[in-house]
């Protein structure tokens, strides 16, 4: 028979237990405000460690491997950024979440776009990439980068087209630093920005030219990465048009600017095309003569705010207005 000492020390045995894993519970909780995606479940038993949602934010999707410590190919995307870092349980491996979400992506209608492994990479070419890709993630995000670096790590992009908007997903995913598979969800939903919030007349852009000799407009909209003028800049092109015509020596320099993301020598490109398509929408639509505007694309060359931040990134993306 068992003694009552015995009984009292399995007693006592159990009560710790539970107790230790009522705690373990505990800690295991998703952090205040977040939730998943309403898209894509989560895989179980994933707890949320991160979460942040931008209504309208640039993102750049890695779609290539690196050469010389750049992406071979990328896309720029705009619209509502979900971002979100789980911690898996243990035991788990990035193989199997990986399977379950690749196949939950594929059911849900999305394409895939591109996938890596770290051993596909090498022990010198997954860190750079993990580097590459939480670049386009949220800074805060960042604090659980060591997870991605090193170890056993998967790479993930897909596409779903809609006619109300495409849908990115960026799914990455390793052990690294961790004794636990980490998995970071980004849902990058493509919407056009709500337009309207700032407002341009001519009487002010008049105003501002003559006391520094230029001006930045923020009302020019372009898709990402494209160079097409969009119907919802009409009301600031229309004000640009009237600013001249009421002010008939005035010529302008139009001047394209970019962030810093991606290669020097593409927003120098991107931002010369588009400074371009402004002076033909403006010559074209609104009889302005071509000699009064001279189209010229400086990149990231001469940002306003450091690009550091989603924020400085957006108000560096712009046209100005030079005086000649």
């Amino acid at each position: 028979m068992i003694s009552m000492n015995m009984k009292w020390r399995m007693f006592w045995l159990i009560g710790m237990l539970l107790l230790a894993t009522s705690i373990t519970f505990a800690q295991e909780e998703d952090v205040e405000g977040s939730k998943d995606h309403p898209l894509i479940s989560r895989y179980p038993g994933l707890v949320i460690k991160y979460y942040d949602v931008k209504e309208f934010n640039e993102y750049v999707l890695p779609l290539g491997k690196l050469e010389e410590k750049k992406l071979t190919k990328s896309q720029r995307l705009e619209g509502k950024v979900t971002q979100i870092t789980y911690s898996a349980p243990a035991g788990r491996s990035t193989l199997e979440i990986y399977r379950n979400y690749e196949l939950a992506l594929k059911k849900a209608g999305f394409e895939t776009l591109f996938t890596v492994t770290s051993k596909e990479l090498g022990e010198w070419g997954w860190d750079p990439f993990a580097n590459a890709f939480a670049a386009a993630t949220s800074p805060r995000s960042t604090e659980y980068l060591g997870a991605f670096l090193g170890g056993e790590g998967r790479y993930l992009a897909a596409k779903l087209t809609r006619p109300e908007g495409d849908i990115y997903v960026a799914l990455c995913m390793a052990i690294g630093w961790y004794s636990n598979a980490m998995v970071q969800l980004d849902v990058i939903e493509l919407k056009p920005m709500e337009t309207g919030l700032v407002t341009v007349n001519a009487e002010a852009l008049a105003q501002d030219i003559t006391r520094t000799g230029h001006v930045a407009i923020y009302g020019i909209y372009f898709d990402a990465g494209k160079t097409d003028v969009k119907p919802e800049s009409e009301p600031t092109l229309k004000e640009i048009a009237k600013l001249l015509q009421q002010n008939l020596e005035l010529k302008l320099y139009v001047v394209g600017h970019t962030d810093n993301i991606g290669t020097l020598t593409g927003n120098m490109e991107l931002s010369k095309l588009r400074a371009e398509a402004v002076v033909k929408t403006l010559i074209s639509k609104h009889g302005i003569d071509s000699k009064r505007l001279h189209p010229v694309g400086v990149g990231p060359l001469a940002p306003v705010i450091s690009n550091k931040t989603d924020e400085g990134r957006a108000k560096n993306r712009r046209v100005e207005l030079v005086e000649q």
